[in-house]
C-alpha cells in the first residue's frame, strides 16, 4: 500500500498482551497481534514506497538536542520504548545484541525512551539489564508519540539513508533473530563495522 506504513503481525491474537497502549494511565494495556520475525512477513517491505518522517528531535544523555536527521545515510531502526512497557522491556536485549551485531557506519539502532523520568530512569534500566551497545536517547515530553502518531508501545520504524519511513512494527521482536538480521542486511549494501556513536566514533560500551 503506496504510502502507508507497513505492518508485520501474526494471524491471529496472542493470549498475553503484546503492545501497552498509550494514552491515561500509562499501564493501560490491549492485546493485538505480536509481530512476526518470520521471513515472510519481512518481505512485505520489499518494493515498499517510502513516506516522509516528520521532523523529530529529542536528547541524549548529558540533555544535547539531537535531530533524526542527524543519523542521515544510516538505515535507522528507531524503536520508541519506556521501561514501564513490558514488552519493551521483553525485546531490549535483542535490540542491543542487534546493534552489537549490526551497528556501524551504516546502520544503527536508536533506542528512544518516553520515560517522564528521562536519564534517571534509562540508565539504571541499562545497567540492571546489561544493555551495554545502545546509547541513551530520552523524550521525556513524548513528542515522538504525536509527531509519529502511534498507538502504542513499542513501536518501532525502520528508516532508510534518505530519512524515509520504510514501514513499522508493534509489538515486540526478537531483533537479532537470523530471519530478522538477513532481512536488515538487505538494506545495509554491504556489512558495517563495529558498533559506533552518532558522531563514527568506536563505542565500547557500559
Amino acid at each position: 500500500m503506496a504510502g502507508a506504513g507497513l505492518w508485520w503481525s501474526a494471524g491471529a491474537a496472542p493470549a498475553a498482551p503484546e503492545v501497552v497502549r498509550l494514552g491515561a494511565p500509562d499501564a493501560a494495556v490491549s492485546a493485538t497481534p505480536v509481530a512476526s520475525t518470520g521471513a515472510d512477513k519481512l518481505e512485505k517491505f520489499k518494493g515498499a514506497e517510502p513516506k516522509p518522517m516528520p521532523p523529530l528531535s529529542f536528547v541524549d544523555a548529558e540533555g544535547r538536542r539531537i535531530d533524526l536527521a542527524e543519523f542521515k545515510d544510516r538505515v535507522i531502526l528507531l524503536n520508541l520504548w519506556a521501561t514501564w512497557c513490558g514488552p519493551c522491556v521483553k525485546e531490549m536485549p535483542s535490540l542491543d545484541r542487534l546493534q552489537a551485531q549490526l551497528g556501524g557506519d551504516a546502520f544503527q539502532v536508536v533506542a528512544l525512551s518516553l520515560d517522564r523520568g528521562g536519564r534517571a530512569a534509562v540508565e539504571p534500566f541499562y545497567k540492571k539489564t546489561g544493555v551495554e551497545h545502545l546509547t541513551v536517547f530520552l523524550d521525556p515530553g513524548s513528542e515522538s508519540m504525536k509527531a509519529l502518531s502511534l498507538r502504542g508501545l513499542p513501536t518501532t520504524v525502520l528508516v532508510d539513508p534518505d530519512g524515509r519511513e520504510l514501514g513499522r512494527v508493534e509489538g515486540a521482536v526478537e531483533w537479532d533473530s537470523p530471519e530478522v538480521v538477513a532481512f536488515l542486511r538487505q538494506f545495509l549494501g554491504r556489512g558495517s563495522g563495529p558498533a559506533r556513536d552518532r558522531g563514527g566514533v568506536m563505542k565500547t560500551g557500559g
